[in-house]
């Protein structure tokens, strides 16, 4: 009998950590549960608010005009007219528009891979005096608002118009293209950090070789930095795909308008806008922009990563 209480009790005294311990297992997944579904409900709710103006967009482009002005407004439209985008594109000369901008977006994107990666390479594996303090002056230049330099940038480029009558600088792409070649803060600051990423035992052995820091510069570190590179390359172009200041500014000629430009033909002073054209308009030109983001996502995301640099 003393050994059976003995043996009854024992298991009593077990039951209850035992039975404690599925209890606790229950409540971290529990918690764990309901981490994962609140991230998932945030998420989603940034999604529709992000994508919301896409979707409105979409449904305008497939409306009548009739129904762009309905109230309340009208989701899903009666019936897809798929001929707005025809007549959206032949409304101006869309395809001129778009050589314009694909010219003069390729022309920023090739001054700014080759100026930013040669200056960053500078700042991230050469030794001059002062060479921090200049990077510093440099990121400070960040701190001043594109519209300060707007008027300056101006008559610098009208000066120049008129000093060199031959070679025109205003109604030209030339002040859009020219001063990429100097370099961006934000972009040198970005390869800088993935350049000293990069392990100072391959400059020491291409050294060792014979070779100058110009070919360190383009036969080592610029093949290793293609993650990088495609970061640029991709916000480079996205930004100057859809840029409006610069050509509003700068342009004048019909026949050398961008899309961002383009657009804007479709505006009335006095009413009367097409928007259901306007829209449709809007999504053939922030197409590319979509397509090559998802395309070169996985490169987009391993250079960001790779160089240290949260958004």
């Amino acid at each position: 009998m003393a050994e059976q209480s003995l043996t009854s009790g024992a298991s009593i005294a077990r039951t209850p950590a035992a039975a404690t311990r599925p209890s606790l297992f229950r409540s971290a997944r529990f918690q764990e549960n309901f981490i994962r579904t609140v991230a998932t409900l945030i998420a989603t709710a940034g999604l529709v608010i992000v994508m919301f103006p896409v979707f409105w967009m979409l449904s305008t482009s497939l409306k009548s005009q009739l129904e762009t002005f309905k109230m309340p407004p009208v989701w899903i439209p009666s019936r897809l007219h798929w001929e707005n985008y025809v007549e959206a594109l032949t409304f101006n000369p869309f395809a001129l528009y778009a050589r314009n901008t694909l010219y003069f977006t390729v022309m920023v994107v090739v001054a700014e891979l080759v100026s930013n990666s040669f200056i960053a390479f500078g700042f991230a594996r050469l030794r001059a005096p002062g060479r921090n303090a200049l990077f510093l002056l440099v990121l400070a230049t960040l701190m001043i608002p594109g519209e300060v330099t707007l008027i300056p940038q101006y008559v610098l480029f009208s000066t120049l118009n008129k000093l060199t009558p031959g070679f025109p600088w205003l109604n030209s792409f030339k002040p859009l293209i020219i001063p990429a070649w100097f370099g961006s803060a934000y972009l040198i600051f970005l390869l800088r950090q993935f350049y000293m990423s990069i392990p100072k035992e391959y400059d020491e052995a291409a050294l060792i070789e014979g070779a100058g820091w110009l070919t360190i510069w383009s036969r080592i570190i610029l093949p290793l930095s293609k993650p990088a590179l495609g970061v640029v390359g991709i916000m480079s172009f996205i930004f100057h795909w859809n840029l409006y200041q610069g050509p509003l500014i700068y342009i004048n000629d019909n026949s050398k308008f961008t899309l961002s430009l383009g657009l804007q033909m479709f505006r009335t002073p006095f009413g009367g806008t097409p928007w259901h054209w306007y829209m449709a308009a809007s999504l053939a030109v922030i197409m590319p922009c979509i397509i090559l983001f998802f395309v070169a996502q996985r490169y987009f995301i391993q250079g960001i990563v790779i160089s240290g640099v949260k958004g």
